[in-house]
C-alpha cells in the first residue's frame, strides 16, 4: 500500500503555520516533502516557538541543541530539512536544480517576495513545465496596498468572522483556534491537487494562487448573514441559534452540553427528555416556525431544566428519546477520544531523540481510504539534517557541499 501521492516531489519554501499545515497534508498523502529552511534564520520561526520538548520534557526554554519546539515536532513530520540561503546570489542555482524534478512547490512568503528573489514561478516555469507552483498569502498574488504581511488575528478582523460569536453588543471575539491560517492551507491543498491531476493529464504546470483572507471569508459567505439580518435574526446569537430552535450549548449543574434538536421528531423527543410533552400540543412549540418565533422561550425552558441536572443526567434522558446532544468537551479530552485516535486523525507527536511524552498530541490526516496508506511515519527533522543527502541526490559532491557551506549558500 503507498499514499496517493508516492512518488511525487514538493519543495517546500514554507514557514509558520499556512504553509506547512499544506505541505503537511501533502506529506500525510505520500508525497517526499523538501524543506528549504534559512540558516540565517535559524530556519523556520516554528522552531523558535514556545514551549519545547527536551530531555526533561516541556519546557519554556530551549536547553539543548537537540530540544525541538512543539510547534515544529508537530509542523515538520515526514518532511527531509535542508538549509539554502535564499538571499544568497549563488543559492539561485541550487534552488533551480531542485525544481527541475519536482512536482510541487509550495511558497508563503508575502505577495512578490519570490519575485525579489528570482525565484518566483515565472522564473522556474521555463526549467520544469509540468510542476505546480502552489502560493498562499495574506491577500492574493496581486498583494494590497502596504507590505502585505497578514497573521491570523488580522485575516480573522477582516474576514468579518469575529462578528459572528459573541452576544450582540459584545465586542469582537477572536477565534482561539487560528482558523484564518489553518481554512487557506486546506484550499491550498485543494487547488494543489487539481492542478497535479491536469499536469499529470496534459504535462502542463501552473501556479496555484490562494490568499488567506479569500479564504475565511468564502466560509463567512457561506452564511446567509444579510439574508438573516434583513428578516430580523440578529447576526451573533451566542450560544444558541434561535433560527433553528431547540439548538445550541446550555449548562448543567457540572458542566455544558449541546444541543440541535431543530426538526418535529427531535422537538418531541426534546419535551419529553425534559418532562414537558404538553408542549408537543403548544401552539407556540408545536410547529418549527412556531418553535422558531418562540426560542428565548422554548430556550429558557431547556435552560431551566438542565440547570440542576448533572451532564450525564441530561445526555441520558436526550439519549433515551433520540435527541441528539454531547457534552462540551475540553480540548485535553477531544483529542484523548478513543475513536478519533483510532482512526488517526489525532496522533500522539513523537521526539526523534526523546520520544513522546504523555499528553503530546498533534493533528493526524482525517481521512481514511479503503487502499491508499496515509499518515506521517517519521517524526519532525533537524535544521538542515537532510542537505548533504539531497544536494548529494542532485550530483554534487562533496567539495562542491562543503564550498556552498563555506561561502554561507547553506
Amino acid at each position: 500500500m503507498t499514499g496517493p501521492l508516492t512518488g511525487k516531489t514538493v519543495i517546500d519554501l514554507t514557514t509558520a503555520l499556512a504553509g506547512p499545515y499544506a505541505t503537511l497534508l501533502l506529506a500525510s498523502l505520500g508525497a517526499r516533502v523538501i524543506k528549504v529552511e534559512n540558516p540565517t534564520r535559524g530556519g523556520d520561526s516554528s522552531r523558535s516557538n514556545s514551549p519545547y520538548v527536551t530531555a526533561d520534557g516541556l519546557q519554556m526554554r530551549r536547553t539543548a541543541p537537540e530540544d525541538m519546539s512543539v510547534s515544529m515536532l508537530a509542523r515538520g513530520r515526514g518532511k527531509e530539512s535542508i538549509t539554502l540561503n535564499l538571499k544568497h546570489p549563488a543559492s539561485r542555482d541550487v534552488f533551480f536544480d531542485l525544481v527541475r524534478d519536482a512536482d510541487i512547490l509550495v511558497e508563503n512568503y508575502s505577495a512578490g517576495v519570490t519575485k525579489r528573489l528570482g525565484i518566483d514561478y515565472a522564473a522556474v516555469q521555463p526549467l520544469n513545465e509540468r510542476l505546480v507552483y502552489t502560493s498562499i498569502s495574506g491577500f492574493g498574488a496581486q498583494g494590497v496596498a502596504g507590505d502585505g504581511k497578514a497573521m491570523d488575528t488580522i485575516i480573522q478582523a477582516l474576514s468579518g468572522v469575529m462578528m459572528t460569536a459573541g452576544e450582540p453588543g459584545d465586542g469582537p471575539i477572536r477565534f482561539g483556534l487560528p482558523i484564518g491560517d489553518l481554512v487557506a492551507p486546506l484550499f491550498a491543498v485543494i487547488g494543489t491537487l487539481g492542478a497535479v491531476l491536469h499536469a499529470d493529464a496534459t504535462g502542463e504546470g501552473q501556479h496555484v494562487d490562494v490568499s488567506m483572507l479569500g479564504s475565511l471569508t468564502s466560509l463567512v459567505a457561506c452564511e446567509p448573514f444579510d439574508a438573516l439580518e434583513s428578516v430580523g435574526f440578529p447576526l451573533r446569537t451566542g450560544a444558541v441559534v434561535p433560527r433553528l430552535a431547540p439548538f445550541g450549548t446550555f449548562p448543567t449543574a457540572d458542566g455544558w452540553f449541546a444541543l440541535c434538536a431543530p426538526t418535529d421528531a427531535f422537538a418531541v423527543g426534546t419535551f419529553t427528555a425534559i418532562g414537558r410533552p404538553e408542549l408537543v400540543h403548544d401552539e407556540r412549540f408545536s410547529t418549527r416556525d412556531g418553535r422558531v418565533a418562540h426560542a428565548d422561550e422554548l430556550h429558557a425552558l431547556i435552560r431551566e431544566w438542565a440547570r440542576s441536572r448533572s451532564t450525564q443526567e441530561v445526555l441520558a434522558a436526550f439519549e433515551e428519546h433520540g435527541v441528539p446532544a454531547a457534552p462540551v468537551r475540553d480540548t485535553a479530552a477531544a483529542v484523548r477520544d478513543e475513536v478519533v485516535v483510532g482512526r488517526g486523525e489525532v496522533v500522539p507527536l513523537v521526539h526523534p531523540k526523546f520520544g513522546h511524552f504523555d499528553g503530546l498530541y498533534g493533528s493526524g490526516l482525517p481521512v481514511v481510504f479503503s487502499r491508499s496508506r496515509a499518515g506521517l511515519s517519521t517524526s519532525a527533522p533537524g535544521l538542515g539534517e537532510h542537505t548533504d543527502s539531497v544536494l548529494t541526490e542532485l550530483g554534487y559532491d562533496d567539495e562542491r557541499i562543503e564550498a556552498l557551506r563555506r561561502d554561507g549558500v547553506l
